[in-house]
């Protein structure tokens, strides 16, 4: 949603009268630095390769490698999170990545006597939530609409639905609802400001 663009397209109107005209643009401009500084973040990385929808919002994320391998599909939000971009790290749709997560497709192997690299593709399908702290590792797909508890550490593949914690991550027995509608990007202020008003 961050793409001026794009929310100058879809903004709600009102009357030019009416309260509800001076209460949104009051939101549009005090929001409008966050709305600047995320579509710049975008264009940075998508100037450096990356492929980014405009519709997907970037936080204050941090990135070693090559940014060719970062991959992020419609609606999706990243906040302040790490990403070793040894191998491709794609993001499907309406994911939400909270602070603090970090996306590592690159390690060490421990038995190579030079300590060579690792580089394994991290996939992330549509409606996942990865919350605060979480670590995922090389080589892991995580399933549509599975849940990564907060410290949770991933180190093998995570079916749909599912929701794990702990480290090493575990699945619960229980698992999330299968009928998802929401888009994460609709819940930031900047977004509802130009959106809802």
């Amino acid at each position: 949603m961050a793409s001026v663009g794009y929310l100058w397209k879809n903004r709600a109107k009102f009357h030019v009268w009416g309260i509800d005209f001076y209460r949104a643009w009051a939101k549009r401009i005090l929001t409008f630095q966050e709305v600047v500084e995320r579509n710049s973040r975008r264009t940075k990385l998508i100037r450096s390769g990356a492929v980014i929808d405009e519709t997907s919002e970037i936080g204050v994320i941090k990135t070693d490698g090559n940014k060719g391998n970062l991959v992020i599909e419609a609606n999706s939000i990243l906040g302040r999170v790490e990403l070793a971009l040894h191998d491709q790290i794609k993001i499907g749709k309406n994911v939400c990545i909270n602070d603090g997560v970090k996306l590592l497709s690159g390690s060490h192997n421990i038995n190579d006597p030079v300590w060579g690299l690792i580089k394994k593709p991290i996939f992330i399908d549509d409606y996942v939530w990865i919350a605060t702290n979480a670590i995922i590792l090389p080589g892991v797909s995580i399933g549509k609409g599975a849940v990564i508890g907060a410290g949770a550490v991933v180190s093998r593949n995570v079916e749909p639905f599912s929701i794990m914690v702990g480290n090493p991550a575990k699945p619960l027995s229980k698992k999330r609802d299968a009928i998802l509608k929401y888009n994460p990007c609709k819940f930031l202020a900047g977004n509802r400001a130009w959106l809802v008003g």
